[in-house]
């Protein structure tokens, strides 16, 4: 893959010196938030990531190459560009051979992330096993990779829209470590709980990387979630969010909307159910896990 990548040079020093390092997704740029907060959110992740300590490396493909460490300028791109991919495990191949643009999922990312050497990275929210895959067997690649590719993965949960109880079976029968970060409820992404239990709690970064290194040095194979739930002040109640899927849901079954299309639906519907307040409480959540996530990754790089 390397032959297809280019690294940018502090991301490729802050490797080469061991120092903490930490991926992030295009998607969230071209797919996931309306111009301009896509921009601004992307931007302010990374400095907020600085100013833990750690270097950010926003991971994209242009003309085929795959870019890691985004300059501002091709963020810029990214985010007003027409036809831009949206590029997981399956993709990759067809968007390099092809000299296309695109934005990496979780699954894009992880793959990317880890070979250029990066051992943590920073999402919104995974995706996973929707409602209803028991008939549609629609079940995100995020998992798939999760279950194979050594990265740590910094989140607030599973993206609410989809099973989160059948997600977390998964990533159980999976063998992938799944951490929620102070809370003994694992987050729904919007809200704080979900109804589900946390099966690890964790209350700080050093704690944190002490888990990240005791999986590496005992050679298990695989990613680690780690779920951070969103500051309360910023949520939306679980009862409300869960109104709104459940119309989006609905509206996209109606309209025969599948596969990778159905995600970006919902989070537009939604917002528009909301009234704009899932796209701030999005914008929160991110900014929450990269401050969490820099400083996990600054820990983990102070063992070595």
């Amino acid at each position: 893959m390397k032959k297809y990548m280019d690294i940018d040079p502090r991301v490729k020093d802050a490797l080469d010196k061991g120092k903490a390092v930490v991926a992030l997704e295009s998607t969230i740029i071209a797919h996931g938030m309306p111009f301009p907060q896509n921009i601004e959110t992307a931007l302010f992740v990374e400095e907020i990531i600085r100013s833990k300590g750690a270097i950010p490396a926003t991971i994209g493909i242009i003309g085929g190459r795959i870019k890691v460490g985004l300059s501002g300028q091709e963020i810029d791109y990214l985010a007003s560009a027409e036809h831009v991919a949206k590029v997981s495990r399956r993709d990759l191949p067809l968007v390099a051979a092809k000299g296309l643009d695109g934005a990496t999922t979780v699954a894009g990312t992880m793959i990317a992330a880890h070979q250029a050497g990066i051992k943590l990275f920073v999402t919104g929210g995974i995706g996973g096993v929707h409602r209803g895959a028991s008939e549609t067997f629609d079940i995100s690649a995020d998992l798939e990779e999760l279950k194979q590719t050594d990265v740590v993965v910094v989140c607030a949960g599973v993206k609410s829209v989809l099973d989160i109880g059948c997600t977390l079976e998964y990533l159980e029968t999976a063998g992938v470590p799944v951490i929620t970060c102070g809370s003994d409820e694992f987050p729904a992404f919007f809200s704080r709980r979900s109804g589900f239990p946390a099966e690890c709690r964790i209350d700080t970064p050093s704690e944190i990387a002490k888990l990240i290194r005791a999986k590496k040095d005992m050679g298990l194979k695989g990613g680690m979630l780690v779920a951070c739930p969103i500051p309360a002040e910023y949520e939306i109640d679980f009862e409300t969010m869960d109104m709104s899927i459940c119309e989006a849901l609905e509206e996209c079954r109606e309209k025969g909307i599948t596969g990778k299309r159905i995600t970006p639906f919902l989070l537009d519907r939604i917002k528009e159910l909301t009234e704009g307040r899932s796209l701030e409480t999005n914008i929160r959540l991110v900014l929450n896990n990269a401050a969490i996530g820099g400083e996990i990754a600054l820990a983990l790089a102070g063992e070595k």
